[in-house]
């Protein structure tokens, strides 16, 4: 433990205040009189997604403005207690300031997410690299990483599409997450992911390096406005979904196969009761892929994206998760490091996407 300063506790009063200046608060209260006006209209409902639109803003508004309002509030208590305390209390004061802390550091992250669909839900895609069995398990184990994380968020998952390996594992599965700030926390998971381990599959228990692509688009609601796919350009098949599903995963043959002829990407939709609701899902998912594309590639056309589409992950390897010989995790773009892998492949990866929000 330690002792905690009236110095200490100031500097982390300024940080909440250098954070409400950065969300701009001011601006967001007079933003929050019109929506609530806006709200009490009798058309409001009228356009049920504008209403629940406005709903939103106002409850996340609110919520940033009580937030802030609480962590002051526990910063001056906390300063009351400590400018009172003797040396024995402030042992238990300094867990007191370590949780004020993190939590403040946690709150700052919203200033990070400001990009343009930060705030969507997003659709992860997972993907096993060359080396079958091995390949395969560590798919499923990087799916089992992001479900618990978003259990722990208290997030929602829906798988849209699973193909499992042929022995254990999985080759690719498709889950979009319900949550705030979805894509924004979660975008910069795309890339590949390297496991070192000795291998649980063959007999001499060898180390074994395997290789997984992690793709991460947002879900666009307004991307019907932005992006226009000629119709000449997909290739539409109906298909039968198989393999468990998870949370939820739909095994008619409702299910459906969209191409985009020209960069070559395939879309696998199983997530809807018709095949008119997956065409469309699938739709909006490929719109989403290529909205990215055009973003990473600062493109302004979709006629310029030429070729076959590779995932982009296969070149741009982001965390070596290793087992064996020794426990590590390390971000190669962030130099984060974890000693407990273990945790990590539990879920536990809070610490990784908050440093990655960080990069500019």
């Amino acid at each position: 433990m330690g002792n905690i300063s009236k110095r200490e506790i100031e500097e982390l009063n300024q940080k909440v205040i250098d954070i409400e200046k950065s969300l701009s608060m001011d601006s967001k209260k007079e933003v929050l009189k019109s929506l609530e006006q806006e709200s009490s209209n009798k058309g409001l409902w009228d356009n049920q997604k504008h209403a629940q639109d406005v709903l939103t803003q106002i409850s996340d508004i609110r919520q940033e403005i009580e937030k802030i309002s609480k962590l002051k509030e526990n910063l001056s208590t906390l300063l009351s207690l400590v400018e009172e305390s003797n040396e024995n209390e402030q042992d238990i004061l300094f867990e007191d300031f370590e949780n004020l802390k993190k939590e403040i550091s946690q709150f700052e992250s919203l200033k990070f997410l400001s990009g343009q669909y930060d705030k969507c839900n997003t659709s992860i895609s997972i993907h096993s690299g060359q080396g079958g069995t091995e390949a395969n398990d560590w798919a499923e184990m990087l799916f089992r990483m992001y479900t618990m994380y978003i259990e722990k968020k208290g997030w929602k998952y829906n798988i849209t599409n699973i193909l499992k390996g042929n022995e254990v594992g999985i080759a690719t599965v498709t889950f979009e997450i319900t949550g705030k700030y979805a894509y924004g926390i979660l975008k910069r998971e795309h890339g590949t992911h390297r496991l070192i381990r000795l291998s649980p599959f063959n007999s001499q228990n060898l180390r074994q390096t395997s290789f997984a692509g992690v793709e991460v688009i947002p879900i666009l609601d307004d991307v019907e406005k932005e992006i226009e796919i000629p119709e000449k350009d997909i290739d539409f098949k109906a298909t039968k979904a198989g393999g468990p599903g998870g949370q939820n995963v739909n095994k008619t043959s409702t299910a459906v196969q969209m191409t985009h002829i020209p960069t070559g990407i395939v879309i696998h939709c199983a997530q809807e009761r018709s095949q008119l609701q997956n065409r469309q899902k699938a739709m909006q998912i490929l719109k989403g892929k290529l909205w990215k594309i055009l973003e990473e590639n600062r493109l302004k056309e979709i006629t310029d994206i030429k070729g076959d589409y590779k995932i982009a992950g296969w070149g741009n390897q982001i965390r070596n998760y290793i087992l064996h010989p020794y426990k590590l995790v390390k971000d190669l773009r962030t130099g984060l490091e974890s000693s407990t892998p273990e945790s990590v492949l539990d879920g536990n990866i809070e610490e990784f996407l908050d440093a990655q929000l960080r990069i500019q």
